[in-house]
């Protein structure tokens, strides 16, 4: 590798001009637009980019030229493209300060031994610029390290105004904080006091923004509606948010912005797409000032808005000197081939490349401004005046360091940078405007300004016309503004208007001019002119808002169709267990009615009843009596039904379970012992409920929080018993548990044969039971939320005990009713067998039941001889 090493080591620097001099400067120049992601340059800026920078090189050849300034000593540069963005900036930047860092070669050899000659880069000892404030700001902590001192031309952060972090930074330029002042005196003088603020994201429109904000605050009477922020890589439709964040506000017609010219451009396109014409009125930061290019194609949107600039003037000079640069006298400036299409919108033919054929081909007989549109730029004179100030620093040093010298002399080479800065500091000349070039302590130069306005009607030519002044203090000619369709009247900003009633005043905070209007939402209504209260918790506010009216207090009623439902099933029930009643009655002594057990028949009977009748209780409307006969059935029926149920199903298989152990028969299965069962188990239910009233007696109450959505004028109080979900679950937790049990012995009994109980058709009930009351929970429990809670849970609570009562109606009795009633021949006694006999019969079954099943599982099929005949 190290064979291969030139031995005459150059620095090179394709992007970038080098102009040759005693001594040489540095500048800084945003040639091209900021490039898409991932490329760093994009499209060349003949404005900004190329007059700015052959301003300075006009301004050299000026200087150059004179012999009373820096007389024989001729001022060089390097001139580089920023692209108008920071972190490249940063990167050509280091260039600057290559000759100031020590560099390690004695390792490098070149291929016959001996050590390579590397021509040290040009010493740099000034720069100017850079144009953007953010740009500006990153270049200033890099020279600051290397006490190279930096004049802008075009930055106005107030940022760069402390000196104690950028002490090497000066600018020709007033910095935002003398501009913000004047936009806000431009705002006032046009009776506003409600505008929005929009702002490029970086240094300068965010610090310009907030200058102005501090400023507003302190001066008073003046609202910000909106700040709003623009992505420094906005994405697409980023713009129409803009605007309909803007619209959020309508009254902040006037909008105040910091932004860069792209930025203005697309705001004011954004604003065009939505139809918004004319609505809103800028107040144009230094960056749009009198320029063409933001403003190209929106001509209409912009109309009327006020946009300032630092007092400036056309240098004659330099529209001279530019108008006559073409591609053969302007070699030096790289970029002019490329500034050269884009301004004649031709193409140069170079070798190897085809030209477009929708372009045409370039020539040398163009000129600028004549086969063009050409206007000097705005900054132009500020370029010339940043470099004539650093002229005169070196000339003022000059001849403090080297009297009588000819050219640069020892004690200035190198230039020391802190020597050089204080110098900087000290000038004060005539500029090429002819208003006086100086810096302040902190490096800034006075603020003085021109206030334009863009018109489009009732003058020679529509463009921007100087409509005022500013420093220190506005001179604002108010008589001379035209707003939309050349109107003479004032647009109105205001901050607030009157508000409406049942709306309350929210004072924008730290600017006591400006309010909200908010209404007073939810259950509120307005106290006073400045808050809302909310309403009594049985109370709503009136329609207006400016009081409180009583809340509605509804419950279920006979007539819904929420209730019509479980009262249709209920009375269904209750005939049928009435029927069912009095059929088991009429027919008490024949073998059916005896056979069924009469005494626990009549407690379940009446227990499914009491079911039915429930229903009943939970539509009627709440009352101490009618809640206390709710706790009390609510569960009671359920219980009585399934304590006769287990009761049953237990005294079954005992007596099976017991009859394959002896003869002997289980005890408590007489009736009198099973009712005596029945009704402990219906005691504890009861005993539970009345301890439930001593401990918290029956009472209604009226819940309002059940049905108070957000929209007050639904809200509704609802006349309930005193039992929450919890109360009532538990109610029927005793029930269930009977239930669960009833049906583990159904389980249990199921193989004993049907001719000698009800086992199977108990457990057919339980099973039921249990999917209807599976079904009940998620339907209970699911509409907590709802709005209409109380009318699904009470009709999914009342359909399901009906059911459940049905499903033990219908299994057990309905059956035996129709034999009793249409097969009377088949309700005669037969013949009585022994309790053994009964035992034998059933443990036989259960055995052919079981070798059954082997067989099948071992694949035979046997066919047994019937032995029941």
């Amino acid at each position: 590798y190290i064979e291969l090493l030139q031995c005459n080591f150059t620095h090179s620097h394709p992007h970038s001009i080098k102009i040759l001099g005693d001594i040489t400067l540095g500048g800084l120049f945003p040639v091209h637009s900021r490039g898409p992601a991932g490329v760093p340059c994009g499209e060349i800026k003949k404005e900004k980019g190329i007059h700015r920078m052959e301003a300075m090189l006009y301004a050299l050849d000026q200087i150059n030229s004179d012999p009373e300034l820096l007389p024989n000593i001729t001022l060089g540069a390097r001139i580089l493209d920023t692209c108008s963005r920071d972190t490249y900036a940063l990167e050509q930047s280091l260039t600057f300060v290559q000759a100031l860092i020590q560099k390690d070669t004695s390792d490098i050899r070149c291929s016959n031994g001996e050590q390579p000659i590397i021509r040290k880069p040009e010493r740099v000892v000034g720069v100017i610029g850079a144009s953007g404030s953010s740009v500006s700001i990153m270049v200033a902590n890099v020279l600051r390290l290397f006490e190279i001192p930096q004049i802008s031309y075009a930055s106005t952060a107030p940022e760069l105004s402390d000196n104690n972090r950028y002490d090497f930074f000066s600018r020709v330029v007033p910095p935002d904080s003398y501009q913000a002042q004047a936009m806000v005196d431009i705002v006032k003088a046009l009776g506003w006091n409600y505008v929005s603020t929009l702002a490029s994201e970086g240094n300068y429109g965010e610090s310009g923004v907030d200058a102005f904000v501090q400023i507003s605050r302190e001066a008073g009477g003046l609202c910000i509606a909106q700040s709003i922020k623009i992505p420094r890589e906005p994405k697409p439709g980023e713009f129409d948010k803009i605007i309909k964040r803007l619209m959020e506000t309508p009254n902040a017609r006037g909008v105040i912005i910091f932004a860069h010219e792209d930025d203005i451009k697309q705001v004011l396109e954004a604003a065009r797409k939505s139809n918004l014409t004319g609505h809103f009125k800028f107040v144009g930061s230094d960056s749009w000032g009198a320029k063409s290019s933001p403003i190209l194609d929106q001509e209409e949107v912009a109309e009327g808005a006020v946009t300032i600039l630092p007092k400036r003037a056309s240098i004659e000079g330099f529209d001279q000197y530019f108008t006559t640069r073409s591609l053969e006298n302007n070699r030096r400036n790289i970029w002019f081939a490329e500034f050269w299409e884009d301004d004649f919108r031709c193409k140069l033919t170079r070798p190897g490349i085809k030209i477009d054929p929708e372009k045409k081909k370039c020539t040398g007989e163009k000129r600028i401004g004549r086969d063009s549109h050409y206007e000097q730029e705005g900054k132009v004179q500020f370029v010339i005046d940043a470099v004539y100030a650093m002229a005169h620093a070196l000339h003022n040093m000059h001849q403090d360091l080297c009297p009588g010298a000819t050219g640069v002399c020892d004690k200035m080479d190198p230039v020391e940078g802190r020597l050089l800065l204080s110098y900087i500091h000290s000038v004060n000349f005539n500029g090429s405007a002819g208003t006086a070039v100086l810096f302040n302590e902190n490096g800034d130069a006075p603020g003085r300004y021109d206030i334009f306005q863009y018109q489009m009607t009732n003058t020679t030519n529509p463009g921007y016309r100087v409509i005022g002044q500013w420093t220190n203090n506005l001179r604002l000619n108010v008589e001379d503004m035209q707003w939309t369709g050349g109107s003479r009247q004032m647009p109105d900003s205001v901050c607030s208007f009157p508000c409406r009633s049942g709306e309350r005043k929210k004072m924008v905070k730290g600017v006591p001019c400006c309010w909200h209007c908010e209404l007073c939402d939810g259950y509120q209504f307005q106290a006073d002119e400045f808050n809302c209260e909310m309403c009594p918790f049985d109370m709503r506010p009136t329609l207006n808002r400016t009081a409180c009216r009583p809340t509605p207090i509804i419950k279920l009623e006979w007539h819904s169709p929420w209730a019509m439902i479980p009262l249709f099933l209920a009375i269904l029930g209750i005939l049928a267990t009435l029927f069912v009643i009095i059929t088991f009655i009429r027919f008490n002594d024949t073998p059916i009615v005896r056979a069924a057990g009469r005494e626990l028949s009549y407690v379940l009977l009446t227990g499914i009843f009491l079911i039915y009748l429930i229903t009943f209780l939970m539509i009627a409307e709440p009352g101490t009596v009618v809640c206390a006969f709710r706790r009390l059935l609510l569960g009671l029926g359920m219980c009585i039904t399934y304590s006769a149920m287990l009761t049953k199903t237990n005294r079954i298989y005992r007596i099976f379970e017991q009859g394959k152990k002896s003869v002997t028969p289980p005890k408590f299965i007489s009736p009198t012992s099973q009712l005596m069962i029945t009704f402990i188990l219906i005691s504890v239910q009861v005993v539970g409920v009345f301890i439930w009233f001593g401990v918290m007696p029956p009472h209604t109450i009226v819940d309002y929080e059940e049905q108070r959505p957000p929209n007050p004028d639904l809200a509704q109080g609802i006349l309930k018993c005193d039992m929450s979900d919890l109360s009532l679950i538990c109610c029927l937790s005793y029930s269930i548990v009977l239930m669960v049990t009833c049906t583990v012995y159904a389980v249990k009994s199921r193989g004993v044969p049907e001719t000698f109980n009800e086992a199977k058709p108990i457990g057919f009930t339980m099973y039921t039971t249990c999917i209807v009351w599976l079904a009940f929970v998620p339907i209970f429990f699911g509409t907590a939320q709802s709005t209409e809670k109380m009318f699904i849970q009470t009709t999914t609570l009342t359909v399901s005990m009906s059911l459940s009562a049905s499903v033990s109606l219908g299994m057990l009795y309905i059956p035996k009713v129709y034999v009793i009633i249409l097969h009377p021949e088949q309700n005669v006694q037969k013949r009585k067998r022994s309790f053994k006999a009964v035992v034998q019969a059933a443990t036989m079954s259960s055995r052919l039941s079981q070798k059954s099943i082997n067989d099948k599982q071992n694949g035979e099929t046997k066919i047994e001889p019937d032995r029941t005949q």
